[in-house]
């Protein structure tokens, strides 16, 4: 289980990408890589086809590629001095008459809690 979800803010810490920061649009946890806003772009050449109404679809387009997890480190505040690491705080609920423990996930540098 990936700690970084979607739509958290992220600082990459290595690559061609060094020191930027973006959003991340999709996790794939089984490789443990997230697809990150404007982050790893690479162009992509589609054939050039034409539809039947006599659209034209295809040439180049601009994609983002994913990057490994451990490359990245989210975001808490506003600067880039709060990339931080997340950690885990245990909380016990009662729901429906039934104790329930739900994790939920906390600034390792500051200790708050992270939305």
């Amino acid at each position: 289980m990936a700690k970084i979800k979607a739509n958290d803010r992220v600082l990459v810490l290595t690559g061609k990408d060094k020191g930027k920061e973006g959003r991340v649009l999709e996790v794939i946890s089984e490789k443990n890589r997230l697809i990150v806003e404007g982050i790893q772009r690479a162009k992509k050449h589609n054939k050039q086809e034409q539809s039947d109404k006599g659209t034209k679809k295809g040439g180049i387009e601009t994609i983002e590629n994913s990057i490994h997890i451990s490359n990245v480190k989210i975001l808490t505040g506003a600067s880039k001095k709060s990339a931080t690491r997340i950690g885990y705080r245990l909380e016990k609920i009662n729901q429906n008459g039934r104790m329930k423990v739900k994790r939920i996930r906390i600034s390792k540098k500051t200790g708050k809690d992270i939305e």
